[in-house]
């Protein structure tokens, strides 16, 4: 049944239904009932329909105006990864006439979101991609996208009470949780000896949902397997190196014992270094993501692990999904996992990331 051809009349006499219904199912416009609409969905299932999306891209008139709502970026950081995946997804759809666009703000800072939300509400927009990073500020956007029936995808992180069209990232708490089990089963503890949790200056900002998600899903492992460990959290300063240092070199100077060691953002770079220039070391450090200076400190073990979570294939796959949804008219699944990627520097040289 695969390979024939089938017309609409063709699914209309096998679901039962008028050809105009079966025309308004596939192409997402007015009003079918449930029972109608379980009926044709039954037949595409059975035939295994797939829309010609090229004849409908290239058919189509109109033109679409996407809007990627991110945090600044430079070259070689997690957000220059995801704008490259982006960028591919927005060469292949230059043809079914979509335009992809962006829009910036400083990660953390309210007002630059708040800026950039406004924005897109005064702007004629057909879809948005959206990094979320205040919840209030988020809910009020989506609010207003909604209204206004404007799509809307999540990367990186999702705020479930925001009700995306789909969510395309990591979960955070499992990556947590798993990078406990990675470092406290290949790394055991001797007497006394103690774990680090490297924390955020920005710990306790409501635009850092996704660390405080980890650290959750890491300390629900720590609490299921271990009693009476001692945990030490020492807290960074995302701009302040030599403050970092000062507050290093007095942490380890109290603590020689604490040789097990986690960052929860992508920022492991600040404390492998400073491993690195006071020739200290540690038995187990993990980090997240694949920036090249995370690397390269994996490389000369500095750093023992790092989480990778495919920032480049959740830009592409966040615009593709928006695209199947607003322009082809195609089902999207509300969550696409990406997944939780392990590197040591055994396997660094072997992995790449294909969007």
């Amino acid at each position: 049944m695969e390979d024939q051809k089938y017309t609409i009349k063709d699914i209309a006499r096998m679901a039962g239904v008028s050809a105009g219904t079966v025309d308004r199912v596939l192409h997402n416009r007015g009003d079918v009932s449930s029972k109608s609409k379980a009926k044709v969905q039954k037949v595409l299932d059975e035939i295994h329909y797939q829309p010609n999306v090229f004849a409908i891209g290239l058919a189509a008139k109109k033109k679409y105006t996407f809007i990627c709502l991110i945090p600044y970026y430079i070259e070689h950081d997690y957000w220059h990864s995801v704008v490259g995946g982006i960028e591919r997804a927005r060469q292949e759809l230059r043809p079914f006439n979509v335009s992809v666009n962006y829009l910036c703000y400083h990660h953390g800072d309210k007002k630059s979101y708040q800026e950039a939300c406004h924005t897109i509400r005064d702007s004629s927009v057909d879809a948005v991609l959206i990094a979320p990073n205040f919840r209030e500020e988020t809910i009020e956007l989506t609010s207003y996208l909604q209204e206004n029936k404007i799509a809307y995808a999540f990367v990186d992180f999702n705020m479930e009470e925001a009700n995306a069209l789909t969510y395309i990232g990591q979960d955070s708490y499992k990556s947590g949780y798993i990078a406990a089990k990675i470092l406290m089963r290949n790394y055991s503890l001797g007497e006394g000896q103690e774990l680090v949790l490297f924390l955020s200056n920005n710990k306790n900002n409501p635009a850092e949902i996704q660390m405080q998600r980890r650290l959750k899903g890491f300390m629900s492992y720590i609490t299921e397997e271990y009693d009476n460990l001692t945990i030490h959290e020492v807290v960074l300063n995302k701009s302040n190196q030599e403050n970092n240092q000062q507050t290093l070199d007095e942490f380890f100077q109290a603590h020689p014992k604490a040789v097990l060691g986690i960052v929860f953002n992508s920022r492991v770079y600040q404390l492998g270094e400073y491993l690195r220039h006071a020739e200290h070391s540690m038995k187990g450090l993990i980090g997240y993501d694949l920036l090249k200076a995370n690397v390269d400190l994996l490389k000369s073990g500095d750093v023992h692990y790092l989480i990778g979570q495919r920032p480049g294939l959740q830009g592409y796959c966040g615009v593709k999904a928006l695209c199947d949804h607003v322009v082809f008219k195609k089902s999207v699944d509300s969550v696409k996992y990406m997944p939780i990627d392990i590197l040591i520097k055994e396997n660094i040289d072997f992995y790449f990331e294909f969007v």
